[in-house]
């Protein structure tokens, strides 16, 4: 489970509250629009979307009990998921738009993970675009920058 703790005994946990209170953090940067607007409610909207339809669905491929027989209709799922998702960046650059958010850091991270369970996204073109989109970003390619040698 992803935590932060912020001081001594104070720990926040959940990819959305984690990701709201970054972006809070640093509101200049841009990472999210601002509280008691209708677009930061999209962006709640994006993150539960994520969490709940992609996240979890990538979880039992993880889990070494999980059946080879069940893993094409997981798969199936998120493929299904990541088909509606490819349809909304047909028409833009981000998932709310024009802005990079909190919530396109947690779909490519969550995305990323498609590989690791031998999943094929490459059909869904404006999907790859977006994650090529991502992956130009500097502070992607400084976290995604193997470390440093000893």
């Amino acid at each position: 489970m992803p935590a932060l703790e912020l001081s001594p005994g104070v720990v926040l946990t959940e990819v959305p509250a984690l990701l709201q209170w970054i972006a809070d953090a640093a509101p200049a940067a841009g990472l999210a629009p601002a509280n008691g607007t209708f677009e930061r409610a999209r962006l709640h909207e994006w993150l539960g979307f994520i969490g709940s339809e992609l996240h979890k669905a990538f979880s039992p491929l993880f889990n070494p009990a999980t059946a080879e027989a069940d893993k094409p209709a997981i798969h199936q799922r998120i493929i299904g998921r990541a088909t509606y998702i490819n349809g909304v960046l047909a028409d833009r650059p981000y998932l709310m738009g024009d802005q990079f958010t909190v919530a396109d850091a947690y779909l490519f991270v969550v995305l990323s993970w498609a590989g690791m369970v031998k999943l094929d996204l490459g059909a869904l073109t404006d999907l790859a675009a977006w994650g090529a989109r991502v992956a130009e970003r500097p502070a992607v390619q400084r976290v995604m920058a193997p470390p440093p040698r000893a």
